[in-house]
This record gives C-alpha cells, structure tokens and sequence, in this order.
C-alpha cells in the first residue's frame, strides 16, 4: 500500500490509499532499545536502556512502568522483568551510570494493602504485580499493560509538565490506588511530604539527595526535589498514609534498598489513617474505595522541580478539566508536528519504524527544567524566572556533543541557545564559573571526560546560532578550560581520551577566540589543539599514556607495542588505544602524518573494520555500542576513500539498529545513539563538531526531506537507490554537478535539492 505525506496545519498526518488516516507518529516503537540485559549485549553496559513509557518531545515528565529498583537500570524498566513495581513520572533515558528519578511511584491494586513493593520474582511479597506481556502496548505519548495479579488494565499518557494514568479495575470492594512517595531508580529519596488538599486532590514533594544514592548511587552529585500536585477522578473518601521506621545509622543507597532488612521495615510500616498531612523518610499515600466491573479511574498529575505551587500551576495548565484521551490526542500531534521535521520516503516499514523512533529517542533530552510560567530551580538553591528561554537540564555531554547536538543545529535550532544559555546560566548561578561535562538537574556530576559544552556552544556559533550572550558564553568556556585541560605538560598524564578530548575542546575554544577577534587566545588555545601530538609514539605508531615525568606509561602486562593498541582501558576511558586513537577530528591532516602518511592510515583504518563482528556487538574494533567511534567511519571521507564511508553507514545502519527490543546495540545514551542513525540513514555526519562541513555517504531512504524551522527545506533523492545499489555515483547540488564529498551546513539550512545516483561496485 503506498502512502503519501500531507503537511496540514504543521502537522504531518499519512494518508493511505484508502483514505484511512494515520500518523507520523505511529511509526514510532518505545521498545526500541528497552532492554538492559548485559547478557544479550555481551557487554556490562547492557543494551539501549530506553524505557518505554509515555513522554511528549524534550518534555519534562515521562509517565513510564517501572520494573526495578536496583541494580544498573538507569531507565527503571527492562523488558525482559516480568513484573511492574508502578509506573513513575520521571525518567532518565539510556544512561549507564546506574539512574536517577523514577519518582512519584503510582501502582494500582486490590485487596490486602502492602506498603513494600516485594521481591520481582515473588509478587505475592508487595505490591507489584505480574503483567501480560501480550498485552502490553507502546506509543508516542501512550503506555499499557495489564497487571495480572490484579486484573487491571493500566494506561499512561504525558504532558509536558504531567501526566494521567488511567487504571481499568475489575469488580472489587477494596480496589486502591496508592503512591509510594520514597521509590527513585538506584536508591530512595530521602525525605517525602504529601497534604490532602481537598475531596479529590493531594500534594507535596520527595526530596532526592546523594545520600539517597540516585545517579551513579550518589556518585554524581544528585541535589533536587520533585514537587506534585494531583488528582484523583474518584474522591478521597477511605484515605490513609503509611510509615517506615528507618533507622537514622542505616545506609539509603543503591545496595541498601533492596536488601531484605531494608525491605523488612517497609513492609512492617505503619498505617495511620484520619490524619491529612505526613511527612517522613518513608512514606506513602492510599485511598480505597469499591470499583464496578471495568471501571476506570484516573489519577493526573502535574510537577515542577521549583514548588507545590509551580506543580499546580503546570497541572492547571495542562490538565484541569480534560481527560486521559484528549492528552493523549493533544501528545499525538505533540509528536506527529516534532517528528515531521524530517520526512522519508522509500525504505522498508521497520527502516522507518527504526528512523522515526530514532528521532522519537533523540527528543528526550534535554529535557524542559522550567515550569509554565518560566520558573526554574538554579544552581543556587534560589528561584529564577527567564522569559527568554526554556531552562533545559540532563546535559550528557561526552556522548551528544558528537551527533545529537549537530542533528539538532539543523532541525531544533531554538532548542541549542536554549541549551547553551542554561550552560551559561548554570556557570553563574552555582558559583562555579565553568561549564559541567554532564549536567543532571543542576548537579556538577564529573561524570566523563573532554568540555563537550564548548564544542556544542563554538559549533552552534559558527553555524549562526547566537541567541546567547558571547562575551559570557567565552568567559566561562576559558574557565573551563583552565580547569580541565592539558595545561602546562601539553597532554594528561596516563590518559590518552582525556588529552585527545582537550586536544579538541581547545581547538573548539580557539575557534571562539577567533570569533571575538581575540587573536592572543585564538593563537594560544590553537597550539594547545596540536598536544595531541605529544602522545604519539612514534616507535609503536600510535598514541600512547604518558606519565607526568615525559615517560611512556608501561605496556600493560602481557602486552607488546604490536598489540597493545586493543588492551581496554589502557590509558583510555572506555575504550581501547586502538578506538581512540581515531579522535583527532580537527587535525585529520596532522593525525595521518604521525600515522604514516594517507596510504598506512587507510590501510589500518581498513583493518580497524573489517575485524568487526558480524553483529556490531561490543568488541575491540570499530565498536558502534559506545560514543569514542562515532566519527570514525567518516575518517574514509576525509581519506579519498568514500566508498568505505558508503559501505559501513550502510552496514552499521542495518545491523546496530532494528526494529526490537534489542533494537540498539549500545546505551541510547540521551539521544546520541539514535542521532548517529537518523544522520548517517539521511547521508550525512558531521566529523568534527566546530565545523560546518557534513560527510556525504549512503543514505538508507530515497528521499529524505528536512522542514527547517526558517521555513525551507532540503531534500536529499537516491536515484535506484537499494541494498545493492549502496555507493553513490555521481551527485547534483541544485540542478548543478557536485563532485564534493560533504555539504556545508549553509547548503542545507539554506533550502534546496541534493540529487544522488546510486549504484553497486561495479556500475
């Protein structure tokens, strides 16, 4: 059945041959990746780690069923559980630091009341539930799943500030809906308060701390609270709090939760009813009340970061008087206007069910931080209000510096100022002067390596997207830079990622300087983006650690200078030398001259490929699971090799990404992941961030087309375009021969028409 796509109204509807409409968003499969089984990844990270849960586009909640607690489950769901805890109203999506939020714990149930959500495997224990997996249902903006301890079908939906829930209960004289106010993904929040305003509604806040564990279990830094204001559709007549008696010397993180003593005392909690007010270090909400065969009962909520009174106000906004099914029609269009920034034609059904839940993932995060009158929790611990941009947060810098930020130059222009003025915000406001590498809810996490910030803010600068103020944005980068950088010995002892990331970030800050007219620097941060040349060994011919006396960190044992290029974690941070190696992005020219010159340097990047596995899995070679390669197949580009750009885009599009659970062959990592494919499946991946310049390759559809903000567009058309026919042969830029193997970035924003032919290796 052939489709067409119809623009009505700046939504993107598809309309069939049979007059049936559908949508954009239908396309979209929240399962892709939703799995953090380190056993199907053969790899500890496990898998895309995607959660599958309802959201609206870089939204501020996302209403999603929660499977566990503990462990290294950053999203709080995996497919292969088969039982749910509840379904929470915040979520981190694709991370691998262990996780964070999954706050405001919602689980429907009948009978015996359990205040401890029991054992995954024993659900008899507490008060989750077993669920039907055939049942289960996933979409832009829907979530479902019949609990089967239970007998109730549960329903989600999302607003950008809030969610509905809508539960199906069977006949039951004691059917509940109860929250537990203490859950968060990899810990507890440390302190809860919940008020019962009136006949229908409650309120309050968790308080999320490091002693709490929470993202990377305390590690990183966690410092924020959730504020709720919710309604029930049936009013709270039979109402009641429960109490865990938590002892002041117990440890509350990652490890701690779960353990049988700490379960113990949940379970043991006390009930106190007639009361409309609590507060504690463990505590939870219920109301009771007799439900008819198939009714349904709701519960909405709004929430904020800032306070009850921004949590009612997003709630009243967005949720007073309306019903879970017009949310849900209003997230649809939400999804089916954002998604239409990109339109493909040609390509199987699961290609575009993979591109279009590619771009569903990559607008997660950042995420919204600011309520609907613009307040916003600064790092300051004060309330601050900007009517001139979305506060955002969730920054996972090191990965989305590379794919996700660039994809969204071209396609959420506003989006990128909203980013970089919340960097620069965030500098002020929490003292610190310098830009965080991976920003969690104002939290300075430490989390990786580089200043991926100054690379997003220097490449948005040179493609003309200034909405911010310069002069503060510099300041704060050569902050940045003095206090993460290669400094006076020219590299970072023992570690070959931190040198080359700095390398980088210091190229991108001369290309700041530059653009200040401040010469000085320019010239200064220029030779720092040449200290990559320090590390190179010219005896082994490759970079190596180096120790702050000028020597060669020792090989690790058992190794040669033939061979330890593929030892992991020598002098590289989640990588091997072999992979990192490749990351010298603004200095390509310079890189294949240590190398050896173009001819030894293609012929090992060859190699470095063609020792792939089959599967694309975790492995020592070009390894797609994690973010240090993404650019590397590009290298073939810059090589006079573009064929092998061609036939890799190619081959990593159609094995790394499907249409599964284990659809992703790495962490998603807050849209990175996905915004490699949605750039490389459109034919285009930029190496260097900093740069305007795209690498041309294969693109996977026969016509991909950008709606651009500034109301243009440009399409990319592959003439017998095919699994076989994968190489381009000859190309027109508007109308004109092109024999050029990128595009500048002012080619595509300026609207027009890229016309490849395709053809196999030998026509």
């Amino acid at each position: 059945m052939t489709k067409k796509i119809l623009l009505i109204g700046g939504l993107c509807c598809l309309i069939s041959c049979s007059g049936r409409e559908s949508h954009i968003s239908d396309y979209v499969n929240p399962f892709i990746g939703a799995s953090t089984s380190s056993v199907l990844a053969r790899a500890s990270h496990g898998l895309g780690k995607t959660f599958p849960g309802a959201a609206t586009p870089f939204g501020m909640t996302q209403v999603s069923p929660n499977t566990v607690t503990g462990g290294d489950n950053g999203p709080g769901y995996s497919y292969e559980h088969t039982s749910i805890e509840g379904f929470a109203f915040t979520q981190m999506s694709g991370i691998g630091w262990y996780g964070d939020l999954g706050n405001l714990l919602v689980m429907p149930t009948t009978g015996q009341l359990h205040t401890s959500s029991g054992d995954r495997d024993n659900t008899a224990t507490g008060y989750r539930s077993l669920y039907d997996k055939q049942s289960e249902q996933a979409r832009a903006g829907y979530y479902s799943a019949r609990l089967t301890d239970y007998n109730i079908l549960a329903e989600a939906t999302a607003s950008p500030h809030g969610g509905i829930l809508r539960f199906t209960f069977p006949e039951n004289p004691q059917s509940r809906i109860q929250i537990d106010l203490a859950r968060r993904v990899g810990g507890t929040s440390v302190y809860q308060y919940v008020k019962v305003v009136d006949k229908y509604t409650v309120q309050g806040w968790m308080r999320c701390t490091a002693e709490g564990g929470g993202w990377g279990n305390g590690s990183g830094k966690p410092d924020y609270t959730v504020y709720f204001y919710a309604r029930f559709s049936r009013p709270l007549e039979n109402y009641g709090f429960w109490r865990a008696d938590i002892p002041d010397d117990w440890q509350r993180k990652l490890q701690n939760v779960p353990s049988k003593p700490y379960q113990q005392r949940v379970a043991e909690a006390e009930i106190i009813r007639g009361v409309d007010e609590m507060e504690g270090k463990h505590i939870g909400f219920f109301t009771e009340f007799p439900t008819a065969e198939d009714e349904a009962v709701t519960f909405s909520a709004g929430i904020s970061f800032v306070d009850m009174e921004g949590a009612e106000k997003n709630f009243k906004a967005e949720l007073k008087g309306t019903s879970f099914d017009k949310i849900y029609q209003t997230t649809r269009k939400l999804w089916d206007a954002e998604l239409a920034k990109i339109t493909v034609e040609g390509g199987t059904e699961d290609e575009k069910t993979i591109f279009y839940t590619a771009m569903y993932h990559t607008m997660i995060d950042p995420r919204l931080f600011s309520d609907v009158d613009g307040r916003y929790p600064g790092a300051d611990r004060q309330i601050h209000k900007s009517d001139k941009y979305s506060r955002r947060t969730i920054f996972s810098g090191w990965d989305v510096f590379r794919s996700q930020f660039p994809l969204q130059t071209i396609i959420n222009p506003a989006l990128v100022n909203d980013e970089i003025n919340s960097f620069i915000d965030l500098a002020r406001e929490s003292g610190y002067g310098y830009y965080e590498r991976w920003e969690f809810l104002n939290a300075y996490s430490g989390c990786m390596v580089g200043n991926p910030a100054i690379s997003v803010i220097a490449d948005a600068y040179v493609k003309g997207i200034r909405d911010f103020d310069l002069d503060e944005a510099y300041k704060y980068a050569l902050n940045t830079s003095k206090q993460s950088g290669n400094n006076e010995l020219g590299y970072s002892p023992g570690n070959i990622s931190v040198t080359l990331e700095y390398a980088y970030s210091d190229w991108c800050m001369s290309i700041l300087a530059k653009a200040l007219g401040k010469t000085d620097d320019e010239n200064y941060f220029a030779a720092r983006g040449k200290s990559y040349q320090s590390i190179f060994d010219g005896e082994s011919g490759w970079f190596r650690p180096k120790k702050a006396d000028g020597e060669w960190q020792e090989l690790p044992e058992g190794t040669t200078a033939a061979d330890f290029r593929l030892r992991q974690d020598y002098g590289s941070v989640e990588s091997n030398p072999y992979q990192q190696g490749w990351f010298v992005p603004h200095d390509i020219d310079g890189m294949v001259a240590l190398m050896g010159g173009r001819e030894r340097t293609l012929a090992d990047l060859t190699a470095f490929f063609d020792n792939v596995p089959d599967d694309l899995l975790w492995n020592n070679y070009y390894n797609h699971s994690n973010e240090p390669v993404h650019h590397v197949p590009f290298l073939f580009n810059r090589l006079g090799a573009p064929q092998l750009t061609q036939k890799w885009t190619r081959k990593i599009c159609a094995v790394a990404y499907q249409n599964g659970v284990a659809g992703l062959v790495g962490n998603e990592d807050c849209g990175q992941m996905s915004a490699w494919y949605i750039l490389a499946a459109s034919g285009i991946h930029p190496v260097c961030p900093g740069e305007t310049r795209f690498e041309l390759t294969s693109p996977v559809f026969n016509r991909i087309t950008f709606n651009l903000d500034n109301g243009k567009t440009f399409t990319i058309s592959a003439a017998n375009n095919s699994p076989d026919n994968i190489y381009i042969r000859s190309a027109k830029l508007n109308g004109k021969p092109y024999d050029k193997l990128y595009l500048d970035y002012s080619d595509i924003v300026s609207g027009g028409t890229l016309e490849l032919e395709m053809g196999g290796l030998s026509n």
